[in-house]
């Protein structure tokens, strides 16, 4: 479905307002893993990238577009489960590459979209609901982190590919 254009500005304004985005500017030095330690709450999410292998991927050039799971949405998985899902390499490297689209997709765009593939090769699904964005029904609370090879956006989450 394409939504209209005033729509879409109506959204971004809507979101950036109700959701707090924190819209950065200027210089960024730190790539999407050494932003991600910086910040201090997703430190679940960076011993995952360790475990499955990704942190000189997202290192990399990129430009990569990350939809964050903070570490109060890796909290919501039992916590059996996540350490299952730690221990299954593959499994693991499938759910964080879902979490991942290339190129750099500002919340300005993210908007305007339906849908996004993904590096896992799935789409997520991007709707608006209560005036906040999701993606596959996960919040995202914090947009446009840029990094010096994408930007990250934070969500409440950790999204599952089918």
């Amino acid at each position: 479905m394409i939504k209209p254009k005033w729509f879409a500005s109506a959204a971004l304004a809507s979101v950036i307002a109700l959701a707090g985005f924190n819209i950065n500017a200027g210089s960024h030095s730190k790539d999407i893993v050494d932003t991600a330690i910086g910040a201090g709450s997703f430190n679940t999410l960076v011993t995952a990238l360790q475990e499955a292998g990704l942190v000189d991927t997202l290192k990399g050039e990129g430009p990569f577009t990350v939809f964050a799971p903070s570490d109060d949405a890796f909290a919501k998985i039992p916590a059996d489960q996540l350490n299952a899902l730690l221990a299954d390499k593959e499994k693991l490297t499938a759910v964080l590459t879902y979490h991942v689209v290339p190129g750099k997709v500002m919340a300005s765009e993210v908007v305007k979209m339906d849908s996004a593939k993904t590096v896992q090769g799935q789409s997520v699904q991007i709707t608006m609901e209560n005036g906040s964005v999701m993606i596959d029904g996960a919040k995202v609370s914090t947009a446009d982190i840029e990094t010096s090879n994408g930007v990250i956006h934070v969500i409440d989450t950790v999204i599952m590919p089918k």
